[in-house]
């Protein structure tokens, strides 16, 4: 390492979560000729799963940010050059290379183009050798027909379209040869364009052009002489392809109509990382979802008396709480639920903790946090993780680990006023549940029609691994808990 390398250090974009490949960059916190420490944040990205604080591991002043705010950038690059060691004096980061320097401090010689055999030089060998306009001579084919029309001279426009063709003068009759000898071969006719009537190409390329669908005649050559080749054919075939997939223009009305009305924007963060996801998983992961419609007014009433109790006084009680719960005691009475399929070593994973996910709508998009072994926390200590989740997902401060390892999750649809729906499941689990909302509705309550609080839930479940019976088993003990809150405690 030369000492200008030691003296101006680069940090790079780092992985900060689990196989993370590019991160944008939210907001730089420093600016060039700031002074930073070791330690000292300088800017803030959002990866695929959270927005993330950046410490730099050095002292210095700030030489360059190599990127805007915005710019999303792969794991590895270089983002911000430091200056360790200001008081040395002005030097370059790094010497320019030699490509980019300017033309008057190159030497002399290399100022000048170099002459090689026709060719100019440039900065690798000496480019491409002119084409050279000269073919082998074509043998007439025996009794066939000979052309009339003579080749173009070199410097001789080629014939306009549409134009008609110069008439030539009738040849004189020549006197018979004492001994027939090769003619030589006649230049191809020419059509309307100054192209060959008959493109060139050898039957490689024309089988190419042939299995594609691609007409020789429409392609432009590249190669020597006017040949085409395989990269030419393989370039048409992409263009119409491309012509294929390219909309229909809209009425210019219409168009104009437009302006000013759409907005597009670039797909990435967490809105990219969940649209892989919702498709890998809608496509890997065969998808079965069961309903069924409780009655919760007992949970309602019990969420009321919670709200009450000074032993969960300033957390966060809410029907989702319960809904946790009796989620988690499903789960204990039927533990293989709570499983992930191995692809890749064809296993099923069976899991003895709960990482439970929730959810969570918000400004950056969707993401779902997990409370680490959910199983072992009582009602307050679940009612103070959620609240915890909730808040930071709100803020954007989730972290990438606290997105990591989820094994069941819950989305919660009913805030929203959906009475359900068919959740995809969190890509790496084996099931969710859609919790609905809570609505009075008229409900046969001991023999009696009763506005009663009444609910949907869907279980979504990965039909690999969970068959029906354990789904149905888990959604109606979840079912259960909800009506008869008590289970919680005989059910424990």
């Amino acid at each position: 390492m030369t000492a200008v390398e030691q003296r101006f250090r680069e940090f790079k974009m780092p992985d900060v979560g689990e196989g993370l490949t590019e991160a944008e960059i939210l907001k730089w916190f420093v600016a060039p000729g700031d002074t930073v420490t070791d330690g000292q944040v300088v800017c803030e990205v959002e990866t695929a799963k959270a927005a993330v604080e950046l410490p730099i591991p050095f002292d210095g002043v700030v030489h360059e940010l190599r990127f805007d705010e915005g710019a999303t950038v792969d794991v590895g690059t270089p983002i911000i050059s430091v200056d360790t060691d200001p008081g040395a004096g002005e030097a370059a980061p790094q010497a320019a290379p030699a490509a980019e320097a300017p033309a008057a401090e190159q030497p002399a010689a290399a100022a000048e183009p170099e002459q090689k055999e026709g060719r100019q030089a440039n900065l690798v060998g000496y480019g491409a050798a002119p084409a050279s306009t000269k073919r082998r001579p074509r043998k007439p084919l025996p009794g066939g027909p000979q052309r009339s029309a003579p080749a173009p001279s070199a410097g001789a426009p080629a014939p306009s379209a549409g134009a008609p063709a110069p008439q030539e003068p009738a040849p004189a009759p020549a006197p018979a040869p004492a001994r027939p000898e090769a003619a030589p071969a006649p230049a191809p006719a020419l059509n309307g364009s100054g192209r060959t009537a008959r493109p060139l190409a050898k039957p490689p390329v024309r089988k190419l052009a042939k299995d594609l669908g691609i007409d020789l005649e429409a392609v432009t050559p590249s190669g020597a002489d006017g040949i085409i080749t395989r990269e030419d054919v393989h370039a048409a075939a992409e263009a119409v392809q491309a012509a294929r997939e390219t909309p229909v223009a809209a009425p210019s009305a219409a168009v104009a109509a437009a302006e000013g009305r759409e907005r597009r924007v670039p797909v990435k963060g967490v809105r990219k990382a969940t649209a892989q996801a919702m498709v890998h998983s809608a496509f890997t992961a065969p998808h079965v979802t069961e309903f069924v419609t409780v009655d919760v007014t007992r949970t309602m009433k019990l969420v009321a008396d919670l709200k009450q109790d000074p032993e969960l006084s300033g957390l966060r009680v809410n029907p989702l709480l319960l809904v946790a719960k009796a989620l988690l005691v499903a789960i204990r009475r039927n533990p293989d639920i709570n499983a992930t399929w191995d692809e890749d070593n064809q296993e099923i994973v069976y899991k003895d903790y709960v990482n439970l996910g929730i959810a969570a709508a918000t400004p950056r998009g969707l993401i779902v946090p997990n409370i680490k072994d959910a199983d072992a926390k009582t009602l307050p200590e679940l009612a103070s993780a959620l609240g915890e989740l909730v808040t930071t997902a709100r803020e954007g401060k989730t972290t990438p680990a606290a997105m990591s390892g989820g094994t069941i999750t819950i989305t919660n649809v009913g805030v929203f006023g959906i009475d359900a729906g068919t959740p995809i499941i969190n890509p790496g689990e084996s099931a969710i549940l859609a919790f609905g909302a809570v609505k009075l509705q008229p409900w046969v309550h001991k023999g009696e029609v009763k506005p009663r609080q009444v609910t949907t839930l869907a279980l979504s479940f990965d039909h690999r691994l969970v068959d029906g019976e354990l789904g149905s088993k888990v959604l109606a003990d979840v079912a259960a808990v909800l009506e008869r809150p008590k289970r919680l405690i005989t059910w424990a």
